[in-house]
């Protein structure tokens, strides 16, 4: 009984186990697509592509013609940027304005009463399409009016009067012009000791001399913070009346000139006294030039008579400018004497200068 029933069970599982397994006939996999239903698919993709490809071509001729506007804007720029600069190399402000008069009038145009129909659409239709041109030459001198301008103010004297007028019981009073460094003073740098000036030997009796006849004025190269501390110490007694510094010069050819013009005074009053006179002199006629002044390494103060010469040599002209027709400082003889010879001064021998101009002076005062 026990073993038929242990056999029906072990029946009924096997019998179970025997039975097909439904999940085992299911698949995820998709659906079999036949190849007819993607014709359509690739023939929309064809028309969208026929219908993008005007598309493109219109995008590549706008972007053709906007490279060709782009360089040509940038072309015309080089050409006019190049064209101003050859105009301002070679030409003035002043030759500019008048070679471009007539195209800057061309736009005011402004047709006769007798003119025709067709005469006045020419005038007009001209006076539009320069219209654009004259508009640039305005700007371009505009600008370089400002520009000139501008520079105008690191290259000209501050002022056209650089001195203030004379006191009307002062107009016959004579202007003697001094150079600074290597004139009256020695000045020099060095890393290891700095600044170092030395005065000239002779320079106070120089000017407290010639102070009393001339009116001193000192006209320098350098910065005004460097000039008046100089001038300060070394003029305790005040015989310089005025200080000019490098403001006051004229920078041209990358050097700084003193241009004597712009004193205010009379040109035929006035004297300039430097150890590179007309080197830094815009007025050589004006010019007396001496040996320059210099200290070498070892500081020791050469035994030095330039200034102490010239003396001599200033009165002479003082006295003689007031009583007879001078040419430039050279000519301190008066009328009926030979002119002096320029190459003695100019080799910084006033003595014998004076010597050789005293003799003949005498030769024609009293002949034998």
């Amino acid at each position: 009984m026990a073993s038929s029933v242990v056999r029906s069970r072990i029946l009924s599982i096997i019998s179970r186990n025997n039975k097909p397994n439904r999940r085992f006939f299911c698949s995820n996999k998709k659906p079999i697509i036949y190849s007819q239903s993607t014709i359509p698919d690739q023939s929309a993709a064809a028309a969208e592509a026929a219908e993008a490809a005007p598309a493109q071509a219109a995008g590549i001729r706008e972007n053709k013609a906007w490279n060709f506007f782009k360089y040509g804007i940038i072309g015309a720029l080089t050409g006019a940027t190049a064209f101003a600069g050859y105009a301002s190399y070679a030409y003035s402000l002043h030759e500019v304005e008048e070679k471009t008069k007539t195209l800057r009038e061309s736009v005011n145009y402004t047709p006769s009463n007798d003119a025709s129909n067709v005469e006045k659409y020419q005038g007009l239709l001209y006076s539009t399409v320069m219209t654009v041109p004259a508009k640039a030459v305005e700007l371009y001198l505009d600008l370089r009016k400002l520009l000139e301008e501008h520079v105008k103010g690191f290259t000209e004297p501050t002022s056209d009067k650089l001195l203030p007028d004379l006191h009307p019981a002062e107009q016959h009073v004579f202007t003697l012009v001094l150079d600074l460094n290597e004139t009256i003073i020695y000045s020099d740098w060095k890393r290891d000791r700095g600044w170092r000036t030395f005065k000239r030997p002779g320079v106070d009796d120089f000017l407290q001399h010639l102070g009393r006849f001339y009116e001193i004025v000192v006209y320098s190269d350098q910065l005004s913070m460097y000039v008046d501390p100089v001038v300060e110490r070394l003029d305790t007694n005040h015989f310089i009346r005025y200080r000019l510094s490098r403001s006051a010069t004229k920078y041209q050819d990358g050097k700084h000139y003193r241009d004597l013009s712009k004193l205010n005074r009379d040109p035929g009053k006035i004297i300039y006294v430097s150890g590179h006179a007309f080197e830094n002199s815009l007025q050589p006629e004006n010019c007396v030039p001496i040996k320059p002044f210099k200290i070498d390494e070892t500081g020791d103060v050469p035994l030095d008579t330039a200034l102490l010469d010239l003396i001599p040599f200033l009165e002479c002209k003082l006295n003689f400018l007031s009583a007879s027709t001078c040419y430039g400082p050279f000519d301190c003889c008066p009328r009926g004497i030979e002119t002096v010879i320029f190459s003695d001064f100019i080799a910084y021998n006033v003595l014998t200068f004076f010597l050789k101009y005293y003799s003949r002076r005498q030769k024609y005062y009293n002949p034998r």
